[in-house]
Parts: structure tokens; C-alpha cells; sequence
């Protein structure tokens, strides 16, 4: 039997076994068989070459792939927010191909993907949607893009990006697990765990683990105990917009908000847009900046004064040496102390070290030795 077959009998299997305290450490073992033959499964395939695949190179401060079934409207949302010419049209699988263009904002050089539609399945591979869920995993944000019409989309979406290991508005499971020679397996916890100890060490031993420590810092279940051990798991926030907006009656508006309810999502915090229109756009700007949780640093240049033009983007939480980093050259072997002077000085051109943390429009003026 083939890594498929295996992995489809484990699906049927679990699809089939009622969910119960007396089945769950079945239920368990079985998950954790799935998500080891599904590693092997893709090791195998990315091994063999198979399929070409879509490949984009990163540019700009960050990368934000447009994830939508076809027909929604990305290729036209694409063109309006930024300098592409992705082709577009109302029949299905207009875009092809993985198209990229640059959304310039706040200073930042954002990076967007237009992905081809996904239909459903594409997590096992129909319709190349393995190579484009591929794309998707390497993005520091989504943006799901529904049609106003099918706001039900989203759940699929979200069902396609979970089986191909990729984790939406989640962290990664605050688990630690380190290998020893001997004495078997040993578990501590900082929480109370429901998963009782045999089911998480039969866990453990399903991805190799003979003899471990295993340190639990949060109350888990099976399916983020296993996420804990795996190493191909991406974990990528998002935000949601509805497109298409213009073509509805005002009064449609409290059913697709109610829609949006039943998904946990607040109709607050999605954006309503029209791509062909424009409306809506600077909002979906706005959010997507936000989420990507990004600041501005201006840099003060010997001779020139602040470039108040082109300022260093950089996530928030970023320091003095990670920004020199960034900027590349010999600036960290010349460095000798920084200036910062805006939000995270006590004073106007505070002398500061390389772990001194910037935050958003600070002015930052590097001393280099000559």
C-alpha cells in the first residue's frame, strides 16, 4: 500500500470514530500517524521534482499573498492597489500564474501576491494547489479575499491552508521537547493538561521520540500537542475583505454580517471593498499595515540631515543592531553608538547602544568609526 492509500485509511478512520473520552487516545495515536506520513508524503514529493511549481522571489519589507477561490476579484484588487497588470476577467481561473506588484505605503514596500484561485481540494493537490499553497506558506500575511456573495468561502479556505500545514491567527504551541540517551520519556507542565500522560507519551513515540524531556507551557490538545513536534507548521496572521460590495442591496448588508458572525468574524474588523470601484481600498491599506505590525525608522545621514523620504521599515520590536544589520555594509564593524531621538527616547537625541528598542517614526543617527 502506498503513502496515499495509508494516509486516506487514517483520514476514514478518524472521519469514522465518534469523538469520546474512551477514544481519545485512539484518536490521538491516529493524528499523529496522519501527520508523520503526510511529512513523508511531502518529502517524497518535493523530492522527486514533481509538478514545477510556483515560485516568487521576496522583495520589498514584507510579502502578503491574496488568497481567494476564483472569480473573487484578486487580480482586480491587485491592479488597483498597486503598479501590476495581472489579467483579469469574469470567468474562472483568469490568473495563471503567481503575480506579483508592489503596494507603496506609509513609506513601506509591501509585496502582493495575487494567487491563483484556489478550488477545493488544492491541499492535495488539485488544480496545481499544492504549488500555490507553497507560495502562500512563505508570506508574513494573508488577506483572504471572499466574494459578498459567498461569505461560506472563507470556512473552505481555511480548511485548505490547515492541511497544508499552515496555521492562520494561531502561535506556535508553546512546547519543548528535548531528546536524551535514556530513561524513557519524561513530561513537565506549567499547565493543566486534559490529554492524560500515556496519550501524549504515545504521541512522543509516534514521531520518534524514545527517550525526551518534554516541557508543556499551555493547556493543549491533540491536534496543537502535535503541531508542538512538527517542524513544518508556518504560522501566519491574516485579515479578511469582502469584495464586490457595490453589486449588493444596503439591506443584504446585515445578512453577510451575520455570515460573518457565524465565522467569528467581526464585521468591524473586515473590509468591504469594490476592486473594479475602488472603494474601500485605503481602509484595506491601512489594515494590511496594521497587521504586518510594522514601523518607519528615519535615518539621519552625515551631511544630508533626516531623509524624511524613503524611512527603514522594519517590524516592531526591532533594535539598534537588528536595524544596522538590515541596512548591510561594514556599519556593524564600524559602529561605535547611535542617536535616537522620537517615541522610544526619553530625549531628543538620546545616546543609545545597539539593544535600545526603535519604535514607529523614531529619528535614529548612527556614530561609525572612521
Amino acid at each position: 500500500m502506498g503513502l496515499e492509500e495509508e494516509i486516506r485509511e487514517i483520514e476514514d478512520e478518524i472521519a469514522n470514530t465518534p469523538y469520546n473520552k474512551s477514544t481519545e487516545a485512539h484518536i490521538g495515536r491516529l493524528k499523529s500517524k496522519l501527520a508523520e506520513k503526510k511529512e513523508k508524503f511531502e518529502k517524497q514529493q518535493s523530492g522527486s521534482g514533481g509538478g514545477g511549481g510556483y515560485s516568487v522571489e521576496k522583495h520589498g519589507d514584507a510579502t502578503v499573498a491574496l488568497v481567494g477561490f476564483p472569480s473573487v476579484g484578486k487580480s482586480s484588487l491587485l491592479n488597483s492597489l498597486t503598479n501590476a497588470e495581472s489579467e483579469t476577467g469574469s470567468y474562472e481561473f483568469t490568473t495563471l500564474d503567481v503575480n506579483p506588484g508592489m503596494l507603496n505605503h506609509r513609506g513601506a514596500n509591501i509585496q502582493l501576491l495575487d494567487v491563483p484561485g484556489l478550488i477545493e481540494g488544492a491541499a492535495t493537490g488539485k488544480g496545481d494547489g499544492k504549488q500555490v499553497l507553497a507560495v502562500v506558506r512563505n508570506a508574513d500575511l494573508i488577506v483572504f479575499v471572499l466574494s459578498v456573495f459567498e461569505i461560506d468561502q472563507y470556512d473552505r479556505l481555511q480548511e485548505e491552508l490547515y492541511d497544508i500545514n499552515i496555521r492562520v491567527d494561531e502561535e506556535p504551541p508553546r512546547v519543548t521537547v528535548r531528546p536524551k540517551i535514556k530513561d524513557g520519556i519524561k513530561i513537565t507542565s506549567s499547565a493543566d493538561q486534559e490529554l492524560d500522560e500515556e496519550t501524549i507519551k504515545d504521541v512522543l513515540r509516534d514521531q520518534g521520540y524514545v527517550n525526551a524531556v518534554l516541557n508543556l507551557q499551555e493547556t493543549l490538545t491533540i491536534d496543537r500537542l502535535i503541531d508542538g513536534l512538527m517542524e513544518n507548521r508556518e504560522y501566519i496572521p491574516s485579515i479578511t475583505c469582502v469584495n464586490k460590495v457595490d453589486l449588493i442591496d444596503p439591506t443584504y448588508k446585515e445578512t453577510v454580517d451575520e455570515q460573518l458572525r457565524e465565522r467569528d468574524l467581526d464585521p468591524e474588523e473586515v473590509t468591504f471593498i469594490s476592486a473594479e470601484a475602488e472603494k474601500g481600498l485605503d481602509v484595506l491599506k491601512d489594515r494590511i499595515w496594521e497587521k504586518l505590525d510594522l514601523i518607519r525608522v528615519y535615518m539621519d545621514k552625515p551631511g544630508r540631515g533626516v531623509d524624511w523620504e524613503e524611512p527603514l521599515v522594519v517590524e516592531r520590536g526591532t533594535t539598534i543592531g537588528e536595524a544596522i544589520e538590515k541596512l548591510g555594509g561594514e556599519m556593524e564593524e564600524r559602529f561605535r553608538f547611535a542617536r535616537v531621538s522620537g517615541p522610544s527616547a526619553t530625549h531628543d537625541e538620546q545616546q543609545v547602544g545597539t539593544d535600545h528598542v526603535l519604535e514607529d517614526e523614531d529619528v535614529l543617527k548612527l556614530i561609525l568609526r572612521r
